[in-house]
């Protein structure tokens, strides 16, 4: 077991390990791979990508990958595991997504006299088809539920092809001690134990308090109290305590030992009651992944959006959308990391950074966020936004078996 304070070297490996997952993925894409055999790169369409600290001395144009940094105040590096260079991106022309510090970058440009290295074109390192991840690394198990034989996913596959009524209710934001939002949830609930066939997961994702539960919060008990209220109103619900399962993420404001991600499960003293009326919740870390058959499902519950874009460098591209929230997506499945800003604005446990990564791609993520609902199919993987349910009534109604999303409001 890793210990949650890590020493310096693991706040170098966290930033070490992101480099290399990305590149080695690179190394394995057409365009930016050598070819085998000694012969003219232009002829095969590709770019080499040159080490950073071999950039002095050079001219002409050059590819690199590095990692945005800013080691001087309104100075902005890119490094790579030989050097850094001070890079001026003030004319890059620019791809969908947000470039902020931290964030991994592919650049063009060459070196000026003064050692600045002007960046002409800048993008994501391109992203790789889950299918080829996982055929690479066909002996690891990245999921770590332990690998299945050929057999057992053959069985999988034709028990996913069967479960055609399977639908997960998924909902952001349920303030427990908000009386409008029970009352909502109360609508919900009684909604579907009157369908035909009952949703087989309800996902609720925090905040579960309409106030921060931070040293000034003082209602431990009372928020354990409502729990158990909830609780009982499921239980209320005879089909979908029998048929549904129940699973609890916690958001940022929520109970726990600090703002840091990961964050760990709500702590049983909270949770208790509720689970004297729904003995079989399962209350998770955020984030969460879960295995669905073949799919591989991530909930993150973060307030990202509005921190990618007050991290933003430099305007969004518009070139291909103005969706804030479609260059979010663009931005975490590329980098393959659920939150890839500096830790002074989101910190992370050094030791548990591998937990935010997003390799190989999963089939659908579910990102919670304060802002409004929104669903989008970004190279085949389905990724939406459930909205706030306390502030706009707005919830996920998710068929996995199609991955249909439905965007839905009382």
């Amino acid at each position: 077991m890793l210990p949650i304070h890590g020493d310096a070297s693991a706040k170098v490996t966290l930033y070490r390990d992101r480099f290399l997952l990305l590149f080695q993925r690179l190394s394995r894409d057409p365009h930016f791979s050598r070819p085998i055999f000694d012969s003219d790169i232009s002829d095969y369409g590709s770019c080499q990508i040159s080490p950073i600290q071999s950039l002095v001395g050079q001219t002409g144009k050059r590819w690199v990958m590095g990692l945005i940094s800013q080691l001087e105040d309104g100075h902005f590096y890119l490094e790579d595991l030989t050097a850094a260079v001070e890079a001026d991106l003030s004319n890059a022309i620019i791809t969908t997504g947000f470039f902020a510090e931290n964030t991994i970058v592919l650049a063009e440009g060459e070196m000026l006299l003064d050692g600045i290295f002007q960046v002409r074109t800048c993008g994501f390192p391109p992203l790789e088809d889950r299918e080829k991840s996982v055929t690479m690394f066909s002996q690891i198990d990245f999921f770590g539920g332990g690998s299945l034989t050929k057999e057992e996913t053959i069985r999988l596959v034709e028990l996913e092809r069967e479960a055609v009524n399977d639908m997960f209710v998924i909902l952001s934001d349920v303030w427990l001690d908000n009386e409008e939002t029970m009352e909502n949830l109360e609508i919900i609930l009684s909604g579907y134990e009157n369908v035909h066939v009952v949703p087989s997961l309800f996902v609720f994702m925090g905040n579960f308090c309409s106030h921060p539960c931070n040293l000034s919060f003082n209602s431990y008990s009372t928020l354990r109290s409502q729990f158990g209220k909830l609780g009982k109103m499921i239980s209320a619900h005879q089909r979908l305590k029998e048929h549904s399962r129940f699973l609890f993420i916690p958001g940022p404001d929520d109970i726990g030992p600090s703002n840091v991600l990961p964050r760990c499960p709500l702590p049983k003293y909270i949770t208790e009651e509720f689970q004297n009326h729904i003995p079989n919740a399962v209350f998770s870390s955020n984030p969460c992944r879960i295995k669905y058959y073949t799919q591989e499902i991530v909930f993150f519950r973060q307030d990202m959006l509005y921190r990618m874009r007050r991290s933003c460098l430099m305007p969004p591209s518009t070139e291909e959308t103005s969706d804030p929230f479609e260059h979010l997506v663009a931005t975490i499945t590329h980098q393959s990391h659920l939150c890839p800003l500096p830790l002074s604005v989101q910190p992370i446990i050094w030791n548990f950074d591998h937990c935010l990564h997003i390799y190989p791609t999963p089939h659908t993520i579910v990102l919670g966020d304060r802002s409004e609902q929104k669903a989008f199919q970004y190279t085949g993987i389905t990724c939406f936004n459930p909205g706030s349910f306390s502030n706009d009534s707005t919830f996920v109604a998710y068929r996995p078996c199609s991955r249909e999303v439905e965007l839905s409001a009382l």
